[in-house]
């Protein structure tokens, strides 16, 4: 397997000043690309336990969350578009209301504890993953004045191989924070930006029941799908 270099400006930057907690605990090394022929050839052998309902975060609780439900889908592929298949995807997030069912998120909107808003799934042989879920909410963050988070869906990918890790975010198109967001703008690449933006789809909507939106990865290369950082 051959993995080619994203360009400049395809990742984050390590340090983005505008995001304040990247001063203190981002690298101030460059990054050091791995070359070692066995992370791109040494397969990940996962095993997790994996049920149906842990695709489903809307039915982790006593009833159905509040919020807007919403399904997500695509397709994991690698930097030459060959399916990633039976590979490990988890997801996180803040309710509707913003927050988080985290002991550290103090943030004052109410909780639902109906929604934990965490999930995993495994690809098929596709590369395809589907999962449901409800839209979270914007919420502040306190990086600086009047500062909200775009609302967001956190991800993690491990691949088929070591090289393939990936942490990132998925966005909700035409969100109005973006353009005051450090954390988006840290990608200083418009077009890999927009490889974090979801995109509405009618044909993946459920009708009466919740809204589609596709985000499709690349782990890898050059029109790989960015970090979060």
């Amino acid at each position: 397997m051959k993995f080619t270099s994203p360009r400049p400006g395809q990742l984050p930057n390590n340090v983005h000043p505008p995001y304040k907690s990247t001063l203190a605990r981002g690298p101030h090394q460059p990054r050091v690309e791995v070359l070692s022929r066995a992370a791109a050839d040494q397969s990940l052998r996962l095993t997790r336990s994996i049920a149906l309902r842990d695709a489903d975060l809307t039915s982790q609780g006593q009833s159905a969350p509040l919020g807007q439900a919403i399904t997500v889908s695509g397709r994991v592929v690698d930097e030459d578009g060959r399916p990633i298949r039976d590979s490990l995807i988890e997801v996180w997030q803040c309710n509707a209301a913003g927050r988080y069912a985290h002991v550290k998120d103090d943030h004052d909107a109410p909780l639902d504890a109906d929604f934990p808003g965490f999930g995993k799934m495994l690809t098929d042989s596709d590369g395809r993953y589907h999962f449901k879920t409800i839209k979270p909410g914007a919420y502040p963050w306190g990086n600086h004045h009047n500062a909200w988070r775009p609302a967001h869906i956190h991800f993690s990918l491990f691949g088929n191989v070591y090289a393939q890790r990936l942490i990132t975010q998925m966005y909700f198109p035409d969100d109005p924070l973006f353009p005051f967001d450090p954390i988006f703008n840290s990608i200083a690449d418009k077009a890999a930006r927009a490889r974090l933006v979801s995109r509405f789809s009618l044909d993946e909507t459920v009708s009466g029941v919740s809204l589609g939106y596709v985000f499709d990865i690349v782990l890898r290369g050059r029109s790989a799908t960015p970090t979060g950082i």
